[in-house]
């Protein structure tokens, strides 16, 4: 039988949360383009999940899986919560391996994602958005906010590449 990724429901309403705390809504919106992440791949075969943009780019929706994995992974348990963990697929020679699919086990890294993000919950709980951390690479002193701020942004950003990937893919469009 040929893995296909996990259909994720897609909600029509943005939030299911819309009167929250701060926090709260920040938690729903991060989860919201989280979700949306998993939505553009679900049905999808590894070999379609592993189909390039168009050359000469590597992007692929299976690479976009693998590095909110490996961002998630160093914003939140790495950076903020001070966790010594190695690259998930990255090297410090090749900062974009994550991208290099070719050989990738697609079913295996949905499931690293899918854990990233569990563990990612356990290294906030408890944790205020005014929480300041020093950035180890930055050394700069950062808060928690700023953190889910970038992250928004990066899923943005890359949920957009999913997008036009989805519809190069099948056509399969939508918001």
């Amino acid at each position: 039988m040929v893995w296909t990724a996990p259909e994720t429901e897609r909600t029509i309403a943005p939030l299911d949360v819309l009167t929250g705390d701060e926090r709260v809504l920040a938690d729903a919106w991060l989860d919201l383009q989280r979700r949306t992440l998993l939505w553009k791949c679900g049905g999808l075969t590894a070999e379609q999940l592993k189909l390039r943009a168009a050359e000469p780019s590597g992007l692929s929706l299976l690479g976009l899986v693998r590095h909110m994995a490996e961002v998630e992974r160093d914003w939140f348990r790495t950076r903020f919560a001070g966790q010594q963990l190695d690259y998930l697929y990255c090297t410090e020679d090749d900062l974009n391996a994550e991208f290099d699919v070719d050989t990738a086990d697609a079913e295996s890294d949905f499931a690293t994602y899918t854990r990233e993000i569990e563990l990612v919950g356990q290294a906030l709980s408890g944790h205020a958005l005014d929480e300041v951390y020093v950035d180890p690479r930055r050394k700069v002193e950062m808060n928690l906010r700023w953190v889910y701020s970038s992250m928004l942004q990066e899923y943005a950003r890359h949920n957009g590449h999913a997008d036009l990937l989805r519809e190069r893919i099948d056509g399969r469009t939508g918001h």
